[in-house]
């Protein structure tokens, strides 16, 4: 069964997309057939994977969204070359302007939801990468996905916006939007543990998470992404940091990101099917 995926953080400039490139790349390279949708008006994710700006102009997600070609959302996926099991769906700076026709239709919320359905069942996991904000774009990633990660980095003012997007998903689950949506974990990024701040946050963050704010649990990934050169400079040359670099530590930390969510997702599904079996 398939996993959708949104990772979410209305701040700019926390690991959103780095998250979701290399993420996507590491699922793929252990054999899991992975789709990204790129969400984010800025295409970085696009740009990221080596697609270029002329290419998308014909396959992209905006046309997916805004227009009829939401039932022919197939022919509008690149498969990534250089990455076996990785397919994506590219942005362009158009999409900026998605949120506004959005809120016209009497389903504006649903629509990413409805045209992800088409193909789902054709990958294994979804990764969404999504916006800067906590927009219409954004609610339409909320109502599509299973689960979402909330990448925070490990500066000052990292929990600022986090109790916003817990509301936010209570109030996606209450209004029935997408009852079922939990937060997949928190994941701490740009973390360097030379710097006694870096320290400081992560302890801060442990401490408010243990706490059970708004009386969710939300879990914490044990794996940390460090601050690491060949993780910020992979995006430039149009590939993830799991190809430009696979021994740096960025592209390490991811891999050992996916196999902690695989873990746990297989753990999970077997708590499934025992309690479907009445074995607990």
């Amino acid at each position: 069964m398939s996993k959708v995926i949104a990772i979410v953080n209305q701040k700019g400039g926390v690991g959103k997309t780095t998250t979701s490139i290399n993420l996507s790349t590491a699922f793929a390279a252990v054999g899991k057939s992975t789709l990204l949708v790129d969400l984010d008006p800025q295409g970085n994710a696009s740009t990221g994977l080596g697609i270029s700006y002329r290419s998308r102009e014909e396959k992209n997600i905006y046309k997916i969204l805004l227009s009829s070609e939401n039932k022919l959302i197939g022919s509008a996926i690149f498969d990534i070359k250089e990455i076996p099991n990785l397919s994506l769906i590219s942005s362009v700076v158009d999409l900026s302007a998605a949120e506004i026709e959005l809120s016209q239709l009497e389903r504006g919320k649903f629509v990413l939801k409805s045209a992800l359905e088409k193909i789902r069942d054709n990958y294994e996991y979804i990764i969404i990468d999504c916006p800067p904000s906590l927009g219409l774009l954004t609610i339409n990633a909320l109502t599509a996905a299973d689960s979402i990660i909330v990448p925070l980095q490990c500066e000052f003012f990292a929990l600022e916006g986090l109790s916003h997007l817990v509301k936010t998903v209570e109030l996606i689950k209450r209004n029935n939007l997408n009852p079922c949506l939990v937060i997949e974990g928190i994941l701490l990024t740009m973390y360097d543990k030379r710097n006694k701040l870096s320290k400081q946050i992560k302890n801060d963050i442990c401490q408010y998470l243990n706490d059970k704010v708004y009386k969710t649990i939300i879990p914490l990934y044990e794996t940390i992404i460090p601050r690491n050169v060949r993780l910020s400079e992979a995006p430039s040359h149009g590939k993830p940091a799991i190809v430009y670099d696979l021994k740096c530590p960025g592209a390490q930390a991811y891999i050992s990101l996916a196999k902690e969510i695989l873990r746990k997702h297989a753990s999970g599904c077997q708590e499934k099917k025992l309690v479907s079996e009445g074995i607990v």
